[in-house]
């Protein structure tokens, strides 16, 4: 009989929903809103332009929507017509014309495709504002798009809109999102300095955060007690590793619960997250498990052994060493050394088949912690018994 879904709301962990809150980007989210403080106060005096900048999983679009979402609130506490627009530049491969077509038919639904010049969409877009009376911002994702399509003339466009219209209200704002500056190279000089004034950098997440941001994900997506917190630091590690992307995070605590309910489990487990990230990430090449010695390959599979029969996430050294003195038992030879055992639990670091930490004085005191974070357990078990089979051959 099938066991009841792990999964309370699946649609939490999906690319494209937005959090109340976005955990960690305090100090970016009240950036953005001193930046645009003047559309609560004198909105047609002025006009702004942001540069968001961010590595991918840095959380650039998910803090621009949720600033988007508050900033209307608050616009419209004081009796203005506001907008905000994000446009993804990338879906329309950084063709400008396009791109100002998507904000126009927010006002406009079934405003023509095509038969309209950049320049005169532009200008509709601009009259639509002032006949609304309503003000906007245009957050532009991914902008490297549109910077490598369209050049400098078109960026000098839409950040000097105003330059010579002093005396109409200042309508359209704007937020650049791209992950770095490098893009804006290629442009010239007066559209570099234009684009460079306002920058909000999003570093990259490390372990911690990546923990809360799990933790808040697991509350709304799955059942209570069904994600240990050892898989969701296991998870946060793993994701540390892929340069601090939550994106990454999350998509394998998805993925790690998609494995755990196809074989009816009633919690995820660490081999559950192996198994999910070793589809997709490339693990470890046979050929160097190979190049191993016979007693590294001894210890490996006294590690492959320990998780494939424990749920925990993490071993010491000591649990591991009782495995592999049984498995010398079975292949008649003499265990090596403690010391020469964690040379070799540092040559399995070095080359990506384990992690190690030091444990918490809370949990094993400071011993050091291993684990097997992207090879499945029960697959690497199944290697090291074919390799073992051959060389006795």
């Amino acid at each position: 009989m099938s066991h009841q879904s792990i999964f309370k709301d699946e649609s939490k962990l999906d690319i494209n929903y937005l959090p109340n809150r976005i955990l960690h980007r305090d100090r970016e989210n009240r950036l953005l809103m001193e930046f645009f403080s003047f559309l609560t106060s004198c909105p047609d005096r002025m006009s702004q332009r942001v540069l968001v900048i961010g590595e991918v999983g840095t959380g650039k679009t998910a803090i621009c929507q949720a600033f988007g979402k508050n900033i209307s609130i608050e616009v419209g506490k004081k009796g203005t017509k506001f907008r905000y627009i994000h446009v993804n530049c990338r879906e329309y491969r950084g063709n400008l014309t396009q791109i100002l077509h998507q904000a126009v038919t927010v006002f406009q639904q079934h405003f023509p495709a095509r038969g309209y010049s950049t320049g005169e969409i532009l200008n509709t877009f601009l009259q639509i504002l002032e006949e609304e009376q309503v003000f906007v911002i245009l957050a532009l994702d991914e902008f490297d798009s549109l910077i490598e399509k369209e050049g400098s003339d078109a960026v000098y466009a839409l950040t000097r809109l105003y330059e010579t219209q002093h005396e109409k209200p200042q309508r359209i704002s704007f937020i650049f999102i791209q992950r770095n500056l490098t893009p804006l190279k290629v442009l010239d000089d007066s559209a570099q300095s234009t684009l460079q004034r306002n920058i909000i950098s999003l570093e990259r997440y490390t372990k911690d955060p990546l923990i809360d941001i799990l933790n808040d994900r697991v509350k709304l997506a799955f059942e209570i007690a069904t994600v240990p917190e050892d898989v969701v630091e296991l998870i946060a590690e793993l994701a540390t590793t892929e340069l601090g992307n939550a994106r990454f995070a999350i998509e394998l605590l998805w993925r790690s619960g998609k494995y755990a309910t196809a074989q009816d489990a009633e919690r995820i487990e660490p081999e559950y997250v192996r198994q999910a990230i070793s589809a997709i990430i490339p693990t470890i090449k046979r050929s160097e498990l190979c190049g191993l010695g016979l007693h590294e390959k001894m210890l490996l599979l006294a590690i492959a052994r320990f998780f494939k029969e424990n749920k925990e996430a993490f071993s010491t050294l000591a649990d591991i060493e009782e495995i592999y003195a049984v498995i010398c038992e079975e292949y008649d030879e003499i265990p090596y050394s403690h010391t020469q055992l964690w040379k070799y639990i540092q040559r399995f670091a070095h080359i990506g088949i384990v992690k190690t930490k030091v444990g918490s004085a809370a949990t094993r005191g400071r011993s050091t912690m291993i684990s097997l974070p992207t090879i499945p357990a029960q697959e690497l078990e199944i290697e090291l018994y074919t390799m073992f089979k051959l060389e006795r051959r």
